[in-house]
């Protein structure tokens, strides 16, 4: 195999197939990519075993051929080569070696027979459609701070990923839940998904997965079967297990009959919660919300460290209300919201609380209170 390919060109495939790879793993083949050169085209194939991600790239091909080298080692030398150079990659499958030259540069790194290499096996789709890269991007950003890092709850690991009936039909809905808060985003129904089967999306695949999502007018193409999903672009492949468990019923949290509403300034919430939590000790990060008629104290009270207060003019006109939260959850919850006001919906002290962007009901978030 012998092909030249403008760095750029180069670093952005090797970079994408870079981060699937493990740094950690016993199988030395795993720390490897596999480059294939055909016709005008080279590919970059990583994989974890879980996931999967070819990036098909254009590039001079000399001579056609196939190799596997280290993943990092090869994102390492091209990221530090200078801008607007043009790499040669020519393998050597006698020695086991790949001479990466670029300008007066020249590397020759060990390479594992292609042979070795494992491909993930190809899946039955049951469910083929296509969505826009901002629809994606809305439905995943929105809600993957929520996912649980608890290994012992495997099957809250990821984003829920499923067709729902929302307020006007069908739509694609996205959860996640760690059990302290939740959040919940719809989309239109994309044509041709109505038969999907609900999968759980890893928090892995779900950050690889933004990568893919960068240019709004991207065209997604997501296979989905029991067992694999898929997310696809002219370029880019990613093709990833799915959590296998079972999601639990997340609409039995939601509370529907919260009244005490409360609309304020997201950004200047969320900068409010910020500063009054500087003092708060990092194991509860407790902070109290005191809700009195168009006003609200946000307060925190570290014994260790000291206390906090600010105030915030609001629009309240429920009666008087304290409920205390984990700054952390409100901060993330603050920080989902793209319009201007922020509408929490609350019940009493002890209960589960309601959060939505303005008027907009297509995403739900929720948030348990704690003792203050």
């Amino acid at each position: 195999m012998k092909i030249s390919i403008e760095r750029a060109t180069l670093l952005k495939a090797v970079a994408q197939a870079q981060s699937v790879v493990e740094r950690r793993n016993t199988i030395p083949i795993l720390a490897n990519v596999l480059i294939e050169a055909e016709g005008d085209t080279v590919s970059f194939r990583a994989t974890d075993l879980d996931i999967e991600v070819v990036d098909k790239a254009a590039a001079q091909v000399e001579r056609a051929g196939a190799t596997t080298v280290s993943a990092v080692m090869l994102h390492e030398i091209v990221r530090k080569l200078p801008d607007g150079s043009l790499v040669q990659l020519a393998d050597d499958s006698a020695a086991g070696r790949l001479t990466v030259t670029a300008g007066r540069s020249t590397f020759n790194l060990a390479t594992l027979p292609k042979e070795d290499f494992p491909v993930m096996a190809t899946s039955e789709y049951t469910s083929k459609f296509s969505a826009d890269a901002k629809t994606l991007r809305k439905l995943f950003d929105k809600s993957k701070f929520a996912i649980s890092t608890e290994e012992t709850r495997y099957y809250l690991n990821g984003v829920y990923m499923h067709v729902a009936t929302g307020e006007d039909g069908q739509v694609l809905r996205c959860v996640a839940t760690d059990g302290h808060r939740l959040a919940r985003i719809d989309s239109p129904l994309p044509a041709g998904a109505e038969g999907m089967p609900g999968v759980i999306v890893p928090r892995k695949t779900v950050n690889e997965l933004r990568k893919l999502l960068e240019d709004d007018e991207a065209q997604i193409a997501v296979s989905v079967s029991e067992t694999k999903v898929r997310f696809a672009t002219p370029q880019i492949t990613l093709t990833s297990k799915v959590i296998d468990g079972t999601f639990p019923d997340y609409t039995r949290v939601i509370p529907m009959g919260n009244t005490r509403k409360l609309e304020v300034d997201a950004k200047e919430f969320a900068n409010a919660v910020d500063r009054v939590a500087t003092v708060s000790s990092e194991r509860s990060r407790a902070v109290k919300l005191a809700l009195d008629e168009d006003r609200l104290v946000l307060s925190v009270n570290a014994p260790d460290s000291g206390a906090a207060e600010e105030e915030l003019a609001v629009a309240y006109g429920d009666e008087r209300l304290e409920i205390g939260f984990n700054a952390k959850y409100l901060l993330e919850i603050a920080n989902q919201v793209d319009r201007e006001n922020a509408v929490f919906l609350f019940n009493s002290s002890g209960d589960p609380t309601l959060m939505r962007e303005g008027g907009d009901t297509s995403a739900v978030y929720v948030v348990m209170p704690m003792r203050v």
